[in-house]
């Protein structure tokens, strides 16, 4: 069994990796850090690639997931898309090129991927693509609007290439995490709900990939109440998360 992960260098896709591998997947690495790829390929117990990659530069995932797939020995049966940026985005201190950068690497990022790897499972009707999205996006949090914009648009894409994919029995799997340790949350100052440490995170996704989960979202106390804040009315969504848009957040930008 082969896989692909985008954002691998670090957070919930080295840890994904190495729990893939644990259970005998073999693994391509891709993500911009050819060191820190390096060092992670060498300690996985099952064949693995470094693939160092920018994932907004379509041409470059290609020929990525090509140069995989030849080192691996064939295509690949699983595809994440994990490379993700969190900058804080409060809508009265707005910064176009944040909200630019978060868009291509977030969203086009995962379209690059599968632009590369859906063609072969369509053709072989076989393999499964995941999008690692986010609680977040499953309704507008403040100071965080742009970052939960491109995790609503994640799910989306995701929910409704799940359905187009059906016929050709290519799986898709949207995975939606809430607060995990990792370098994206520690630039946050104020109490993270039911934050998680990454190696549990990554179990549960390893979990329901095997399984073909069409969603794998937890924890499940913050994911009920995320989907219980869909059903809410509007204005008393505003009252209840107003006071969050004066939390503080660190301002730089964290990539996985």
């Amino acid at each position: 069994m082969r896989a692909i992960i985008t954002g691998a260098s670090s957070g919930i896709g080295a840890a994904l990796a190495r729990e893939l591998a644990r259970r005998g997947w073999t693994i391509a690495l891709l993500a911009r850090r050819a060191d820190l790829l390096d060092a992670l390929a060498s300690e996985l117990p099952t064949k693995s690639i470094a693939l160092p990659c920018d994932v907004t530069d379509a041409a470059a995932v290609r020929e990525a997931v090509k140069r995989g797939e030849e080192a691996l020995g064939g295509p690949f049966d699983l595809a994440v898309a994990n490379a993700g940026i969190g900058v804080p985005s409060h809508a009265a201190k707005f910064i176009l090129a944040d909200a630019e950068l978060m868009v291509r690497v977030n969203v086009l990022g995962m379209f690059n991927l599968f632009d590369a790897v859906i063609p072969s499972m369509v053709e072989r009707r076989s393999g499964r693509f995941a999008g690692v999205a986010s609680i977040a996006g499953l309704r507008g949090l403040p100071a965080t609007s742009v970052y939960s914009a491109t995790k609503a648009a994640m799910q989306a894409f995701l929910e409704a290439s799940r359905i187009d994919l059906l016929q050709y029995d290519v799986g898709v799997t949207t995975i939606n995490p809430g607060y995990i340790e990792t370098a994206m949350t520690e630039k946050n100052r104020f109490k993270m709900p039911f934050l998680m440490k990454v190696d549990d995170a990554t179990r549960i996704i390893a979990d329901g990939l095997e399984r073909g989960k069409r969603v794998v979202e937890f924890p499940r106390p913050m994911s009920l109440l995320m989907r219980f804040g869909r059903l809410i009315p509007d204005a008393l969504w505003e009252r209840a998360t107003s006071p969050y848009a004066r939390r503080k957040i660190e301002p730089e930008k964290v990539r996985r």
